[in-house]
């Protein structure tokens, strides 16, 4: 979202009204889910994607010949063969794509816009509420409270499940503000992991108790490097619910050090490299510091996704799948209840 508010605010200060198309609802199986945004001007698409494909062509289009009419609209898609939009899409589900047209002198969405790059520039949540029928727009915080434009008093209640937010009236997303991905250790493992987070959008901290690991020079792209003691985490870090912690430091010990203190906090992840002998000693260690087997089966262990990779880029890989896995569960509400 950060590259369409972006582009379109640029389009607004020229004079250029656009199209801002979003998936609002899906049903069956869909190249992109509720929530996937694109931006589309006079000259066609500037931004974003709904998916690809025919759809994303016919959307196109369609998103254009609307920006001429200077209007919104609902539009239903049927992703299959023999469906009257004739995509020649064999996905086998639907989905309800609201074109929302952004007139270049609109106020209300110059103010809307504004507003949610400041948030997420500051890393800071909101949600983007973008009204059916096409009428006014609004920006709220993580509480509810309106920053910009108007938004129906009902969304409050929808916003505390963490994902979009559909309802007969309006549609509200949150801005993408991008996870915390906090990597314990900076070794091999960890050296490769950190930019692969980073390009698929997470905000990235590693941490080391070793001056020649935890540094800029090694880790230039990440947005902070710790150097610090393992058995204080809490003088560096405060945990958040929605952070993601990657666990591979040097060995059994620093492991227990920071699983001890991580899994007494709410975590979005908390994934740990090591062999089932090492994961079997340290949860030894953990029950007895008073962690419950209910705390260790939140541990993804061994970290990452089973994919047959055996090196530091194909294992960074694995847990970088493992990562968006979760997230997009979390960001759909479809959340399982333990690692798998």
């Amino acid at each position: 979202m950060n590259n369409i508010i972006s582009k379109l605010l640029t389009k607004m200060t020229l004079g250029h009204s656009s199209m801002l198309v979003t998936i609002v609802s899906e049903q069956g199986s869909t190249p992109r889910g509720t929530g996937a945004q694109m931006l589309v001007g006079y000259n066609g698409w500037l931004a974003g994607t709904i998916g690809g494909g025919a759809v994303e062509k016919k959307a196109i289009e369609k998103a254009m010949e609307l920006v001429q009419e200077k209007r919104s609209l609902l539009h239903d898609y049927q992703l299959r063969s023999e469906s009257a939009d004739n995509l020649d899409m064999a996905c086998g589900g639907d989905v309800r794509v609201l074109f929302q047209y952004v007139d270049a002198e609109d106020a209300a969405w110059r103010a809307v816009a504004d507003a949610a790059m400041a948030r997420m520039q500051e890393v800071k949540g909101g949600w983007l509420v973008q009204r059916l029928d096409g009428g006014t727009p609004a920006l709220i915080d993580e509480k509810g409270a309106v920053l910009a434009g108007s938004a129906e008093p009902a969304l409050q209640n929808l916003l505390a499940i963490g994902a979009c937010a559909l309802t007969p009236n309006s549609f509200a997303m949150p801005l993408p503000v991008g996870e915390r991905a906090i990597i314990f250790g900076g070794g091999h493992c960890g050296l490769a992991l950190a930019p692969i987070l980073k390009s698929v959008g997470f905000r990235v901290i590693l941490f080391d108790d070793r001056e020649e690991f935890a540094n800029r020079d090694r880790f230039p792209s990440v947005d902070e490097v710790i150097c610090g003691d393992y058995l204080h985490l809490s003088d560096y870090i405060t945990f958040d619910a929605n952070d993601y912690v990657a666990v591979m430091t040097t060995g059994h010990r620093h492991d227990f050090e920071v699983e001890e203190q991580a899994l007494r906090h709410e975590l979005a992840y908390i994934g740990v490299m090591g062999s089932a002998q090492k994961t079997k000693a340290v949860n030894a260690r953990l029950l007895e510091a008073g962690l419950t087997e209910e705390d260790l089966n939140r541990v993804y262990t061994p970290i990452g996704l089973n994919l047959g990779g055996t090196t530091p880029a194909e294992i960074a890989i694995s847990i970088t799948a493992e990562m968006i896995q979760v997230r997009a569960q979390k960001r759909t509400g479809n959340v399982s209840c333990c690692p798998v």
